[in-house]
């Protein structure tokens, strides 16, 4: 994706271009806002048209500058990417040699030092050799950390040299959902962009329907636990089907599937590699299906208020095809509406700990106010 094809974080997106239209280039962003695979998105387009063979040089806003020759920029850096060229699908594709991300791995789900800087047990590629590299092919070296904020002390005091250094040509770009739970020191050698406020999340068509099936199995009337247990089914269903998902995806890009003989070392190593991208991208994908439910006990909440004289509640849902949420607001009161909403919050954060996701998930689902 280019710039101009994402719909929302307007702001946010309004505000880098601003900076690289006036050649005012970072050498380390914090890039925060609520859902992580966004962020990824928009640091892959930034990395993007840092490195674009024809980018977009003028600002739609400003019709009235001059032409830049093609690939320069009259402020010296380009303003979006051409979305097409060599770079730009290289980047979308991970295979290209300028643009590295590492991201949590490991049972505790952490950045650790090891992928940060060269240790025995470092995988192939870490995180400030690479960007002390010259460029190979392209103008800038762009390393992205994916969930900044899991970064041990170990590893962000290791990175804190080149953020106070930065090679020339390299850009650092730091993704969090929790950006208060990096360390200050890492906070303050970053431009902060928020690519954050509330925002309902975009649905294809199969998405949607998982979330009226529960939405009504939420809203039939059943008294007892059968009830609850059906609708936690339906979630731990979706979200083993998830897992499977990635991991099916992941194993296909592995080195496991293209190399047969190895030393046993080096097999180990890509498998825990392995397990730890599955692990992170399904904890992401998680916090997502999460938040899916939260915008929907959101509506839920705005139809408890519907007999109050705020009118703008009927017209502020996020789902107002689901029948079901009406059905749950009549049952409840706008004080267990908010209750349900914070629950929610409350499970958000216990599944960043080593709680078990299962006995977590049946609590919260059994304390909700349907």
């Amino acid at each position: 994706m280019s710039f101009k094809q994402f719909n929302t974080y307007s702001q946010g997106i309004e505000q880098l271009q601003r900076s690289l239209e006036r050649g005012r280039l970072a050498h380390a962003y914090l890039f925060a806002g609520d859902q992580l695979g966004a962020l990824e998105a928009l640091a892959r387009t930034l990395a993007k048209t840092l490195n674009c063979e024809k980018p977009v040089t003028i600002a739609p806003e400003n019709p009235k500058s001059k032409p830049a020759a093609e690939g320069k920029s009259n402020a010296g850096l380009p303003f979006d990417c051409c979305d097409h060229c060599s770079s730009c699908r290289k980047i979308d594709n991970g295979t290209h040699p300028d643009v590295f991300s590492i991201r949590p791995e490991s049972k505790l789900r952490q950045i650790r030092i090891r992928q940060v800087t060269r240790r025995d047990d470092s995988p192939p590629r870490v995180l400030i050799e690479f960007i002390n590299l010259k460029p190979t092919e392209s103008p800038y070296k762009i390393g992205i950390i994916v969930a900044a904020d899991r970064m041990n002390e170990e590893a962000a005091n290791a990175l804190l040299k080149t953020l106070e250094e930065p090679p020339r040509n390299s850009v650092l770009i730091l993704l969090s959902t929790e950006p208060q739970r990096i360390l200050d020191t890492i906070r303050s050698r970053c431009r902060r962009v928020n690519f954050g406020g509330e925002r309902p999340p975009e649905l294809d068509t199969k998405e949607f329907e998982w979330l009226k099936t529960f939405s009504d199995s939420a809203a039939a009337e059943r008294k007892s636990l059968l009830g609850r247990y059906t609708l936690l089914d339906t979630l731990l269903k979706k979200l083993t089907e998830t897992r499977t998902g990635i991991e099916e995806n992941l194993k296909l890009s592995s080195p496991l599937e293209k190399y047969d003989e190895v030393e046993a070392s080096l097999r180990e190593q890509w498998e825990k590699e392995l397990d730890g991208a599955v692990e992170s991208e399904y904890r992401r994908r998680r916090s997502e299906l999460l938040l899916l439910i939260q915008w929907w006990l959101r509506d839920i909440w705005l139809q408890t208020l519907a007999s109050t004289p705020d009118p703008r509640s009927s017209t502020l849902l996020t789902f107002p095809q689901l029948s079901g949420t009406s059905r749950v607001a009549q049952r409840i009161t706008a004080k267990d509406a908010m209750a349900n909403l914070q629950l929610m919050e409350q499970l958000q954060r216990r599944l960043h700990t080593n709680v078990q996701e299962a006995l977590a998930l049946e609590v919260s689902l059994l304390k909700l106010k349907l």
